[in-house]
C-alpha cells in the first residue's frame, strides 16, 4: 500500500496534473472574483469563504479523471485488480494520493488567497479547519465517480456531472463552516455535518468505487 501511494505521489508531482494544475486554477479564480464583483470590501469579505470554497472544489475536480485514467490506459489497473491487494485498499490509497496532491495544497493555500479577497480575521482558521476536513471527502467522492467513469472515451464531462450533486452538500456545510467562523457566530452543526459528510464518505464510498472497478475489469 505504501508503496502505491509513494508511486502515484511521484506520477501526480512528475505529470503537474494534480499538484499544479489545481493551486493555479484556485488562485486564478480569487484573482478573477474582485474584477468581476467590483473591489468593495465589504461585500468580498461577505463573500469571500464561499468563493474560496467553490475555487477549492472545482480545482478539485480538474485532476478526478487522472485517478484511474492512466492505470486504465497502460494496464496497471489490471495488474493491481490482481495483486494481493483488497480492491477496497487500492481505491483508498488512490483517493488519499489524490487528496495529498490536489487538497491539501489547497487547503494549505487557502488562508493566504483569503487576504486577496479580505476575508475577516477570526475566518482564516475556520476557513482551514473547514476545508481540512472537507476536502478528503471531495477526494473520496471523486474516486468513486472515476471509478464510474473509467475506460469510458472523453468521460471527463460525465464525470463532473455525475460527482457535481454528490459535492454539493459538502459546499454548503463547508462554506457556511467559513462563513460563520468569519461573522463569529456558532459553527458547531455545520461543522459536525460537515464531518459527518467526510467521515461517512471515506467509510462507505471505498467499497462502492471496488465493486464499481471489479465490474468494469470483467
Amino acid at each position: 500500500m505504501i508503496a502505491l501511494l509513494m508511486r502515484d505521489l511521484r506520477l501526480a508531482i512528475r505529470a503537474g496534473g494534480g499538484f499544479g494544475l489545481g493551486l493555479a486554477f484556485f488562485l486564478i479564480v480569487v484573482v478573477l472574483v474582485p474584477f468581476g464583483v467590483g473591489p468593495e470590501t465589504t461585500l468580498l469579505a461577505r463573500i469571500a469563504p464561499g468563493i474560496l470554497w467553490v475555487g477549492a472544489l472545482l480545482a478539485c475536480l480538474l485532476s478526478l479523471d487522472r485517478i484511474f485514467a492512466l492505470d486504465w490506459e497502460d494496464g496497471s489497473l489490471d495488474l493491481l485488480a490482481t495483486a494481493p491487494l483488497p480492491m477496497e485498499g487500492i481505491v483508498t490509497v488512490k483517493a488519499l494520493a489524490h487528496w495529498l496532491t490536489t487538497g491539501l495544497p489547497l487547503v494549505l493555500a487557502a488562508p493566504a488567497l483569503g487576504l486577496l479577497l479580505s476575508l475577516p480575521g477570526p475566518g482564516y482558521l475556520w476557513l482551514f479547519l473547514s476545508l481540512l476536513i472537507g476536502t478528503p471527502a471531495l477526494s473520496v467522492i471523486g474516486t468513486f465517480g472515476a471509478a464510474l467513469t473509467v475506460g469510458l472515451k472523453r468521460g471527463g464531462l460525465l464525470l463532473s456531472l455525475l460527482v457535481l450533486p454528490l459535492y454539493v452538500p459538502t459546499l454548503i456545510f463547508g462554506a457556511e463552516v467559513a462563513r460563520r467562523g468569519a461573522e463569529g457566530l456558532a459553527v458547531e452543526t455545520p461543522l459536525a455535518m460537515l464531518a459527518g459528510l467526510s467521515f461517512g464518505a471515506i467509510a462507505l464510498l471505498p467499497f462502492a468505487s471496488a465493486a464499481v472497478l471489479r465490474i468494469n475489469l470483467r
